[in-house]
């Protein structure tokens, strides 16, 4: 069996700072499991009018199926962290986001809604795994300098790739059960990722882009990998980190891609096949969004170490709360109105992960990034996307998903932007602290 434990120990005592070997190969090969997530949430979403009708179902079952996803991540999450420190990053990402497709096959014969609930809620506990580890070993890839641009291309690509699947997907509406092709196709592709990966995945270890710990050989660099109880814990102490947390909390943008095609069709009357037109836009928005953000975020941290990344972060939310009011809650009349709505809004909300990523990356130790990933994207994300999912699908039953829309892609986004103001105070200090914890580290090797 091939080996899954990461490249051998660097014993080289010189090796002197500059980027990771290979970080950009390494980093498309880590892309490939998160569009499959993705991609297999766009298309319950993009389909659930046809799964509406095959199953017989009401419009809360999409919340219910979303939000069924979330939540089982908010446990397998931090358990996948948890295994990857004991075994192996790679192997985790091979078991858990590559071969546990073969769920998403089985989903694909589902043959009534609670069979497709298990099912997909089973898929989602492994591709919970891809988030937090995905994130975790770009920042070792990558230093804090090129980490913008790194996490704009992950997620541009990404939402890219998957907006063009979806609205591809959306024609299998035209088909009788298409939705189960979509399911089997997603599947198959899942498992050939997770081939991909066993054979060319090298993992670079925790810390390797850490300036300071430069010319230290890997087992140094992961002295202190072991995270205890104790240690996770202690991150809510961050206050930016908490901050960021509960910004999550507030981050209303997340309904607009899971609910915009059932949007279109329940308010504006458009076909299913028609609406999903208006992904591709979407993905093309958070493409530029994402690839132009990264660059404007590795300038901000060159030009304005202290507070450039909140003023981007900051101006995104009000920024997208703009589009979203014009973009949902006027009649444009045909649907390309609308696609360019759409993608202005994908457009802001790209430059959201380009910021908020790096930001956590720099406010957590290496051995502790893992962690605060799974906290973050896990958990908070996945509570946060559970209620809007659940909150929509049966407020929109009640009220509709126009003033749904209203009051959580502009509302909430407001008050998100308005809250984001306490970084001012702490993130210059929890980044300085996390800097000189890693002097100190290097210090202390140099002089054992």
């Amino acid at each position: 069996m091939p080996d899954l434990t990461e490249a051998p120990v660097d014993t080289t005592k010189e090796r002197k700072a500059g980027p990771v070997k290979g970080r950009w190969r390494q980093l498309s090969l880590l892309g490939g499991t998160m569009l499959v997530e993705n991609t297999e949430a766009s298309l319950i979403s993009g389909l659930f009018p046809v799964i509406r009708h095959s199953l017989g179902v009401s419009l809360g079952a999409l919340g219910v199926l979303t939000a069924a996803g979330r939540i089982v991540g908010v446990f397998a999450g931090p358990f996948w962290v948890w295994v990857a420190q004991r075994w192996s990053r790679k192997g985790v990402l091979v078991l858990a986001t590559g071969f546990w497709g073969v769920w998403g096959i089985a989903a694909g014969f589902a043959q009534n809604f609670t069979q497709l609930l298990i099912l997909i809620t089973i898929l989602a506990a492994g591709y919970a795994a891809s988030g937090p580890l995905t994130t975790e070993i770009l920042g070792d890839l990558f230093d804090s300098e090129s980490r913008g641009r790194a996490v704009g291309m992950l997620y541009g690509v990404i939402n890219l790739a998957a907006s063009l699947f979806a609205t591809l997907k959306g024609q299998l509406a035209a088909f009788d059960e298409g939705w189960r092709w979509g399911l089997w196709g997603i599947g198959a592709v899942n498992v050939l990722c997770g081939i991909a990966l066993l054979i060319w995945m090298r993992d670079p270890g925790r810390g390797a882009s850490e300036q300071q710990l430069a010319g230290l050989d890997r087992r140094t660099r992961e002295a202190h990998s072991k995270v205890t109880f104790k240690q996770v814990t202690a991150l809510f102490r961050i206050p930016s980190l908490v901050i960021l947390l509960v910004s999550r909390l507030l981050s209303g943008q997340l309904l607009a891609a899971m609910f915009g095609v059932i949007f279109l069709v329940d308010v504006y009357g458009f076909s299913t096949q028609v609406a999903s037109v208006v992904l591709f836009p979407m993905g093309i928005g958070f493409f530029t969004g994402t690839v132009l953000g990264g660059f404007l975020a590795d300038w901000a941290v060159r030009r304005n170490p202290r507070n450039g990344l909140v003023v981007i972060l900051q101006t995104a939310q009000f920024a997208f709360a703009a589009v979203a009011f014009f973009g949902t809650q006027f009649d444009w009349g045909g649907i390309g109105l609308f696609a360019v709505f759409f993608a202005l809004m994908g457009l802001v909300q790209g430059v959201n992960p380009v910021v908020n990523r790096p930001m956590i990356m720099a406010v957590t130790l290496p051995e502790l990034r893992g962690a605060a990933f799974a906290i973050y994207l896990s958990v908070f994300e996945a509570v946060a996307i559970a209620a809007f999912s659940l909150g929509a699908g049966f407020l929109g039953d009640a009220f509709g998903l126009r003033s749904v829309f209203l009051w959580v892609l502009v509302g909430l986004v407001l008050v998100n932007g308005a809250f984001l103001t306490l970084l001012y105070r702490t993130y210059a200090i929890d980044v300085a602290r996390v800097q000189q914890a890693l002097e100190s580290r290097r210090q202390a090797a140099l002089a054992g």
